[in-house]
């Protein structure tokens, strides 16, 4: 039978022992980068399929009624597994080298980086499909999707299914100032989720409000190159995509930034609590 210490078990040794995560040769922007690591271990949170969070989450100020809920997505849903996987040391101190471009390690983080989590994510729904309990990956579905908010809207750009807001409902972490969400291995890395009918134990969500892990310090603002993040606004998602659309023109296939989650309190680990109120 399996069970979630079995997939996180499995998934740390996967994580560990896949050619994945680590830069091929063939890939590598430059030889020096070949075999690079790309992630630590990952963290999950297990919560349950029919949280009230998720039709919260279709309030236009939030995500947008576009959302899709878990059983939406998978009718006999049980259980909302999400991940977080932390960058190595050696990609968080390369991108906080200097903050006008991402460095190269960054950017192999974040474009083979997310075809390793995608590897990843598969190879838990395939544990747990063995075991007879369907399951789906949100992000690879044909149904996902997304797009520009409604001009009239709080937010900028809305999904139906948002890998921060599924890791917040399930319990990893809290939002940042920069939109990021801070884990217990802070916010510098990447997230991912699997719907499956097996009814895993939950995890209970160990705070009270969407900013309760950022202290508010302000650090990220001075590092974003879009000048994107402010105390009045939080982040602009449309200012920030701009730059990321400039670094992919330049750099294609690959894109990214990352410099508001380097160098700062919550980089690596959860900073000290200061409750906050801010819309995510």
């Amino acid at each position: 039978m399996i069970t979630l210490n079995k997939i996180k078990h499995s998934a740390a040794e996967f994580t560990e022992g896949c050619h994945g995560n680590y830069t091929s040769e063939e890939a590598a922007i430059s030889p020096e980068y070949n075999g690079m690591k790309i992630y630590d271990a990952p963290i999950f949170a297990c919560g349950c399929a029919n949280d009230e969070l998720y039709g919260k989450f279709k309030a236009p100020d939030v995500i947008g009624t576009n959302f899709m809920t878990p059983t939406e997505w998978l009718p006999n849903a049980k259980t909302v597994i999400s991940f977080f996987l932390p960058y190595t040391e050696t990609i968080r101190l390369a991108n906080a080298r200097d903050y006008q471009w991402p460095a190269d390690e960054w950017l192999h983080g974040r474009y083979e980086g997310q075809l390793f989590l995608l590897s990843l994510a598969d190879y838990i729904k395939q544990l747990l499909q063995e075991e007879g309990f369907e399951s789906l990956i949100p992000a690879v579905d044909p149904r996902f999707g997304s797009k520009k908010a409604d001009a009239k809207s709080k937010i900028k750009f809305t999904s139906n299914w948002s890998e921060r807001h599924v890791a917040y409902a399930c319990g990893l972490g809290t939002f940042g100032l920069s939109k990021g969400l801070i884990t217990e291995k802070g916010m510098c890395g990447r997230f991912g989720s699997i719907i499956t009918e097996l009814d895993l134990p939950k995890d209970n969500r160990p705070y009270q409000d969407v900013y309760e892990y950022c202290t508010m310090c302000g650090i990220c603002i001075p590092h974003c190159p879009a000048q994107a993040i402010s105390f009045a606004e939080g982040k602009d998602s449309l200012q920030c995509s701009a730059f990321i659309d400039k670094v992919h023109q330049h750099c294609t296939p690959r894109y990214g930034c990352g410099k508001c989650q380097v160098n700062v309190p919550c980089e690596s680990k959860r900073p000290a609590m200061q409750k906050a109120t801010k819309e995510v």
